[in-house]
């Protein structure tokens, strides 16, 4: 008899991130480092570049590969920057960015309340790839988070950045 091969693999989720570095060993050090990740494995091609890697942050998975130019595969730094932002949520964001930053990150956005209800930072990882990180603070209705963007907007600017 033979079993039944399920179509989502056991411990993966129905969207995972497939991230293309350059450097892609290094990028595995890196998250180890900063967001606690577990190697599940990796696939050396023959000239020495991974072809495949997986990784494991919390319960969801993240794949790596190497850039490969010559086949179209292109990391953030090649292309100068990215428009994909990889969110993850801890318990304790401010513990989270801090180890981050610590491993080798830069600060994109710092760590502060939202007026959504988390508290939540961005930061770009040494190989172009851009990472918010949040903690849930607080269950808000949309009702309530229209208020608390309003009266943020009144005080900051529309950006949330500049005094008015």
């Amino acid at each position: 008899m033979t079993a039944t091969v399920k179509a989502i693999p056991e411990g993966m989720h129905t969207i995972t991130p497939h991230l293309v570095c350059e450097g892609a060993a290094q990028a595995i050090d890196f998250y180890k480092k900063a967001f606690n990740a577990v190697e599940l494995g990796r696939m050396p091609g023959p000239n020495g570049k991974l072809i495949h890697a997986m990784l494991r942050i919390g319960d969801s998975s993240l794949m790596l590969v190497d850039d490969f130019p010559e086949w179209g595969g292109f990391g953030p730094k090649a292309l100068k920057g990215t428009p994909v932002t990889i969110h993850l949520y801890v318990q304790d964001v401010d513990a989270s960015f801090k180890q981050a930053i610590d491993a080798g990150g830069t600060v994109k956005m710092p760590v502060a309340d939202m007026f959504w209800g988390d508290r939540y930072g961005m930061l770009t990882d040494p190989f172009g790839h851009n990472w918010s990180l949040a903690t849930h603070k607080r269950d808000m209705t949309p009702e309530q988070m229209q208020k608390e963007m309003k009266e943020m907007e009144a005080h900051c600017g529309p950006d949330g950045n500049k005094e008015k």
